[in-house]
């Protein structure tokens, strides 16, 4: 069962969705409400937890669908430390792929913010982003965590 819980952030509003006892995607949009569950009202304290500089670390269990290859992206995006960032030719020679492919699964990850692909720059710059805002969200969570 697909279950589903609305959140207010400071990158906008945010739907957290729950399917098989796993958080399987974050994403922005305008819903209310939501049918909710034990697990998303976690999700739900750990990211406000996060956005008030209480939490390095997320706790949760995830599903994210995808590829091998996305999902071996999305693991070592995981392992990111708060704080810090790496760069997609980083992330490509840690699995041993090519940058752009990795910045193609990075623009696919299902669950932004707690699988952290804000955290993974372009060599010349910051990249891209794409949760709602673009680059403005990615520079307003590298700035969170930099302030904390």
């Amino acid at each position: 069962m697909h279950l589903s819980l609305s959140l207010a952030s400071p990158v906008g509003h945010l739907i957290l969705e729950e399917d098989r006892g796993a958080i399987v995607a974050v994403r922005w949009g305008d819903g209310v409400g939501g049918n909710g569950s034990p697990l998303l009202a976690e999700a739900a304290r750990q990211l406000d937890a996060y956005f008030a500089g209480g939490l390095t670390e997320f706790d949760l269990p995830l599903r994210a669908a995808g590829s091998a290859f996305e999902r071996r992206v999305w693991a070592e995006m995981a392992r990111i430390p708060y704080g810090e960032t790496r760069s997609y030719g980083d992330l490509a020679a840690a699995i041993g792929s090519a940058p752009r492919a990795v910045g193609g699964a990075c623009g696919r990850n299902p669950i932004p913010i707690v699988v952290p692909c804000h955290r993974v720059l372009a060599k010349a710059g910051l990249g891209g982003y794409s949760g709602a805002g673009g680059l403005k969200t990615k520079q307003t969570l590298l700035s969170l965590e930099r302030a904390h």
